[in-house]
């Protein structure tokens, strides 16, 4: 049964995430992105927006309110809304560790106020009208979360508090997404501690990616949260499944459409991290349709008015084939059929 809503966008930062100038697999640019986007046709559907990221090539975060208005008037021209965006809270980019001293966490806070003035333009323009601003802690890796994970945890969760609040004052809301390489935030126990800690539901919630919530399942990087073992019964996956999304829907205010296949991989300093794969992997773990139905459960009533599909590190080869966006399309619009609602 066809629906309405969810609203189906594509994100923008698999042109970006993992791409290195001077190599084969540069940095594509938001045009292209967007060109590669709005090339996707399944059955008449097209997709109906993007998902933005808030740092260069795409944007520089510091870029006057005419330039920024120029970037709605492209994405508009393509007859895409923008829905959620990512603030860059990361090392490098604007930010710094959630869990770090008073200076890396004003550089945290400062990238959250970057984000809500690039939404608050998007906003007014009109090319936005709902989503959220995603972060995660900004801290690689686990092992200096586990000298004192108690201290940690209360670090982020008065950093998350203070960023709350500037995105409330703004009329935004944050969704934390859970990843097994953010500390802090590396298992479904350790992200609900956190969320809990904050206690501010109303402006901060949890992005749910398929991709790395089933390593949740398997307890990567926190093997004492592990639900499921390998070679586990399809029995024993759904159980496990309903299990943590009853903990951690509640929470969830902005869903990724992905695909995992179980593998982790690392990159110079991070550790174990969710490897998205192709929607139609023939070695992916997730019947995608079904999977979304436990995050989609009562979205509405949360706020949810689009989904997104994710494909961090795919390879250029792969985002510049036609056949990937059309197969991604496809798996979309099987999501929203399955579990969608109409205004």
């Amino acid at each position: 049964m066809s629906h309405s809503l969810p609203k189906l966008h594509n994100a923008m930062w698999p042109g970006l995430v993992g791409k290195e100038e001077g190599t084969d697999h540069p940095p594509i640019s938001l045009q292209h992105m967007l060109e590669l986007t709005a090339a996707a046709e399944v059955d008449g559907q097209k997709f109906d927006g993007i998902d933005y990221f808030l740092f260069l090539p795409h944007t520089d975060p510091d870029a006057s309110d005419d330039d920024i208005k120029k970037i709605a008037d492209l994405i508009a021209s393509y007859n895409f809304t923008v829905g959620s965006l990512v603030a860059p809270v990361w090392p490098g980019t604007v930010g710094d560790s959630a869990m770090g001293d008073d200076e890396q966490t004003k550089k945290f806070l400062t990238a959250i106020e970057k984000a809500c003035r690039i939404a608050k333009i998007f906003n007014e323009h009109g090319v936005r009208q709902y989503g959220v601003i995603r972060i995660d802690s900004a801290e690689f890796g686990v092992e200096h979360w586990r000298q004192d994970p108690k201290k940690n945890t209360a670090r982020i969760v008065d950093t998350f508090k203070q960023a709350a609040k500037i995105a409330a004052d703004h009329g935004e809301r944050l969704a934390a997404e859970g990843e097994i390489c953010w500390a802090g935030m590396h298992s479904w126990k350790d992200m609900l501690d956190v969320l809990e800690g904050v206690g501010m539901p109303e402006t901060l919630g949890f992005q749910a990616d398929l991709a790395h919530t089933y390593l949740y399942l398997m307890g990567y990087n926190a093997p004492e949260h592990a639900l499921l073992k390998e070679g586990y019964s399809e029995d024993e996956f759904y159980a496990a499944y309903e299990k943590m999304t009853d903990a951690l829907r509640p929470w969830t205010i902005d869903f990724h459409v992905a695909q995992n296949n179980g593998e982790v991989h690392g990159t110079g300093t991070h550790e174990k991290t969710g490897k998205h794969c192709p929607a139609d992997d023939p070695g992916g773990k997730l019947d995608i349709t079904r999977c979304s139905g436990y995050w989609l459960k009562d979205a509405a009533a949360r706020g949810i008015q689009h989904i997104c599909w994710d494909g961090c590190m795919f390879p250029n080869a792969m985002l510049e084939d036609p056949a990937t966006w059309n197969t991604i399309l496809d798996a979309m619009i099987k999501v929203r059929n399955a579990h969608g609602w109409d205004a």
